[in-house]
């Protein structure tokens, strides 16, 4: 009997170590189930657009989309198809509707790989705990004009000394459904050439074949690139010296799959 109660003592005391143990290590085994995400790089891609455009200010790092043709000025080559020309943003007029102007209608797997990034999702019922990364090589951005696009390289983007553009998510609210897709604001710091700035963008989240599609864009003012993003007025030349270039808008459209 003596020898029955001492075992069953030891059972009891091996029994509350193991429960301790686990309620210990509840909280690292809750934060190991956040699922993770990453861009797939080859299906998603990054996007300017300045309003007014003029017929000729914008760019993607996806030219080969066959949803995207460049402006009216333009390096040889390139096959366009002037029905699909836009009929706003020509002249000092601001145009806030048609951005960006050849949106994707699906993503497909043939992007030069320019945009990366990685996600942690606590809940992905309702999209809660969302942090991470997204970045832009910025060299990768084309106009569609060769001229144009080696001197923004070299002497506006100066992308030796800033190859990236990045915006880090630090949180995620106001989430709600539009059909099949999520629609949120996204919290965090964007930064370029350096400069970091806190941020709030609105996102877009649905289900594609690729993966999970994310769409979003910034905004800000023109004179942001001199004052804010220390770019040179000289090179920046006379579309914000005159003012003429209103809004600057950036953007992703991105497919997220899961990664380790």
């Amino acid at each position: 009997m003596v020898g029955q109660q001492s075992n069953t003592s030891r059972w009891f005391r091996t029994a509350q170590a193991i429960i301790l143990a686990l309620a210990v290590l509840a909280p690292a085994t809750v934060r190991a189930q956040d699922v993770k995400f990453k861009v797939e790089e080859r299906s998603s891609l990054a996007w300017w657009q300045m309003s007014p455009h003029l017929l000729h200010l914008w760019a993607t790092t996806c030219p080969g989309d066959p949803s995207w043709q460049p402006g009216a000025e333009r390096s040889s080559g390139w096959v366009v198809d002037d029905s699909k020309y836009p009929s706003t943003g020509h002249s000092n007029t601001i145009d806030t509707i048609h951005v960006p102007l050849y949106p994707r209608p699906v993503a497909q797997a043939i992007c030069t790989p320019a945009v990366r990034g990685e996600f942690t999702v606590r809940d992905t019922v309702r999209w809660t705990g969302v942090k991470g990364m997204v970045a832009i090589r910025v060299e990768h951005l084309i106009t569609g004009l060769d001229m144009r696009d080696n001197y923004a390289r070299k002497a506006v983007l100066q992308t030796s000394a800033y190859p990236e553009v990045k915006f880090q998510v630090d949180s995620m609210i106001n989430q709600r459904k539009s059909g099949d897709t999520t629609i949120a604001d996204l919290f965090g710091i964007f930064e370029m050439r350096g400069v970091r700035v806190p941020k709030k963008i609105r996102a877009y989240f649905w289900q594609e074949p690729l993966g999970l599609r994310v769409t979003a864009k910034f905004k800000f003012p023109g004179t942001d690139l001199p004052e804010v993003y220390k770019m040179s007025r000289l090179s920046l030349g006379l579309g914000v010296g005159t003012g003429l270039w209103k809004i600057v808008h950036l953007g992703i459209d991105a497919i997220l799959t899961p990664g380790s």
